[in-house]
């Protein structure tokens, strides 16, 4: 399979308010994103607060996503689960309403062996026609997929690529020589994104690109054009709001910024309660600093 996408992906952010899904502004937004070029779109991921969509809500997030999107962009479907009987039922809904892959992270709190995390990969991938990206992050997950794991799904037709948020370089620069071009890289992080681009990653599955969709791409865009100063400098010129952006746990800070720009409410479900003011208040004057009115 040729490559789901090359540059940004914008872990999307969900609209919500206490009556449920806010379907209105979840539109605009996707609108928006599409407008600012953003090259496609994940939804219902970790940015999406899918571990707090209940099934119906996540499956008509996906559905009315591939129609607002209308073929414009990729529209990747998170539907990965600790149970992976669920992860089957929820990729091959995706599949049915038109989403262009899946995005599957690794099992968590029940965690599993590497056997059990191969094992799990493929019982998902076996079941779909649709490109599959693997997502490692082991600080949310508790479990982290090992190089020598990332080789063997690459043999798997539909395992095409990986959204690597280990935060190690060492770790990903592994992956990229035990794959050898089998699989597609993305950061999972928008601190990494010059460097893992620069071991031959793909781009980003993004949170400031919820805020800045423009600005990321353009950073892409320059490495692949092979300005890489232009990029480095992109890259660190939005340090500083990208760590704003996890100064608490994500989604809290993006839905926050989200909100404030004017797509829906700053609502979000508990266990994640609401940005502390101080922390509030230093995103939005960085924000303000890359030129956005809040």
């Amino acid at each position: 399979m040729s490559e789901i996408f090359r540059g940004v992906a914008t872990a999307l952010v969900t609209p919500m308010n206490e009556n449920g899904v806010d379907y209105e502004n979840f539109r605009k937004l996707i609108e928006w994103q599409i407008e600012q070029g953003i090259n496609a779109l994940v939804i219902a991921g970790t940015t999406g607060e899918g571990s707090t969509l209940t099934d119906e809500e996540h499956r008509e997030v996906m559905r009315f996503s591939v129609e607002v999107a209308n073929k414009r962009v990729p529209i990747i479907a998170g539907t990965g689960s600790n149970d992976t009987a669920y992860a089957i039922s929820l990729s091959k809904y995706a599949e049915e309403v038109g989403s262009d892959a899946l995005l599957l992270v690794t099992p968590y709190y029940n965690k599993a062996t590497q056997k059990g995390l191969i094992e799990s990969f493929k019982a998902v991938a076996d079941v779909v026609n649709i490109p599959c990206i693997l997502y490692n992050v082991p600080s949310r997950t508790g479990c982290n997929l090992s190089p020598a794991s990332c080789a063997v799904l690459a043999e798997h037709p539909n395992i095409v690529a990986i959204k690597e948020a280990s935060s190690n370089i060492s770790q990903i620069a592994e992956i990229a020589a035990l794959t050898k071009g089998k699989l597609d890289i993305y950061s999972g992080n928008d601190d990494q994104i010059v460097p893992l681009m620069s071991l031959g990653g793909k781009g980003v599955i993004s949170v400031v690109s919820n805020i800045l969709p423009k600005k990321t791409v353009e950073m892409c865009d320059k490495f692949f054009a092979g300005d890489l100063e232009g990029a480095r400098d992109i890259q660190l010129d939005m340090l500083p709001l990208i760590n704003s952006l996890f100064c608490e746990v994500n989604p809290i800070p993006v839905r926050s910024a989200v909100a404030a720009m004017g797509f829906g409410e700053n609502y979000l479900r508990l266990p994640l309660t609401q940005m502390e003011k101080g922390n509030e208040e230093k995103m939005f004057a960085l924000m303000r600093e890359q030129g956005l009115d809040v």
